[in-house]
């Protein structure tokens, strides 16, 4: 019943500006239009770039959904008007998309900005409690950043933010847990960074003896995904799993994260022992069997594992590693009581 009710009001929310847009495109179609097609144009734009998108925020200004995705509707009917417009009634659009969009992207984007920036200060206000950045950076950006982009966007930041800013030694409290000193992971990350060192330059030099376009765009991929897995590299050192007092918060990192209720947790057995897909069990590591595990996490019912680009998988046997297993499988259990 509530996911119906969600529906239909998403419907009407998405589904009026959508139809309003439908209604003008007919209507450029048209021989109303035609007649006095150069007095109605006018017209035509305003309802594009302004009405629609204002009635498209009355829709949505008592919801969840961000208000910056009225830009996205602004540029949508700048689009629409550009395909459905003659070339020589398009004055309105173009002085629009000259003057007036670049403004509004450029205060949407120093909005953004403000609000990471406002996140990352607080973090490090908070000295002595356990507040994760990369949670307040996702959270800050789902307020105000249309869904889909939120998950790509924090990513982003948050290589950055791990790997060229966060350069403080992180301390752990009595509930946190390491996992990367002794489980290979990080230096299996750097190897991986010395093999794009190593391979960029003679790849650049074969590939420009084809294209020195192509070279040049590959190399500065590897150089980027060279930034990147730096930056999830050193994430591993400044993320530790956590247990509250009803909740173990496993992390891997940026790339991968699962959130545990105390009392769903059926059985944490040490062990190193290899599995195989038949047995279930989901890997906590982004290498697979290249990094070890000593520690196998059973719970009661399926949880839900959250990794790269919004990828989720489904578990109730999940294989990690820490560093100290046996006192975090004692504090876990004594939590539980």
């Amino acid at each position: 019943m509530i996911n119906t009710t969600l529906f239909n009001r998403n419907l009407v929310r998405f589904g009026v500006p959508i139809a309003l847009l439908a209604t003008l495109i007919l209507f450029v179609k048209s021989s109303y239009f035609q007649a006095d097609s150069t007095a109605i144009s006018l017209g035509i734009t305003l309802d594009l770039l302004l009405t629609i998108p204002f009635i498209y925020f009355l829709l949505i200004r008592k919801t969840n959904i961000p208000k910056t995705t009225i830009v996205p509707v602004m540029i949508l009917g700048l689009l629409v008007g550009m395909y459905i417009l003659p070339e020589n009634n398009q004055h309105y659009l173009q002085l629009f998309k000259t003057w007036f969009l670049p403004i509004i992207e450029i205060s949407i984007a120093s909005f953004v900005i403000y609000k990471v920036r406002k996140a990352i200060l607080f973090h490090r206000t908070q000295k002595d409690t356990s507040l994760d950045f990369f949670t307040a950076l996702k959270k800050t950006c789902a307020e105000i950043l249309p869904k889909p982009v939120v998950v790509p966007f924090t990513t982003e930041i948050a290589v950055f933010y791990y790997g060229f800013i966060y350069w403080k030694r992180r301390k752990l409290a009595k509930n946190e847990f390491s996992y990367h000193k002794e489980s290979g992971s990080v230096a299996l990350f750097f190897v991986l960074i010395m093999l794009i060192a190593i391979e960029i330059t003679p790849i650049h030099h074969l590939l420009a003896k084809w294209n020195i376009i192509a070279a040049w765009i590959l190399t500065i991929a590897s150089i980027y995904s060279g930034f990147q897995v730096f930056g999830y590299a050193k994430s591993l050192m400044k993320r530790p799993i956590e247990v509250t007092k009803d909740t173990l918060l496993l992390r891997y990192g940026i790339m991968q994260e699962a959130e545990i209720p105390l009392n769903e947790v059926k059985e944490i057995k040490l062990s190193k022992k290899s599995f195989t897909k038949e047995d279930g069990i989901v890997r906590f590591a982004l290498l697979g069997e290249l990094e070890s595990h000593n520690i196998i996490i059973e719970t009661h019912t399926e949880q839900t594992l959250h990794g790269l680009f919004g990828i989720k998988k489904p578990f109730t046997k999940l294989a990690l590693h820490v560093d100290k297993p046996a006192t975090f499988k004692k504090y876990v259990e004594n939590t539980k009581l």
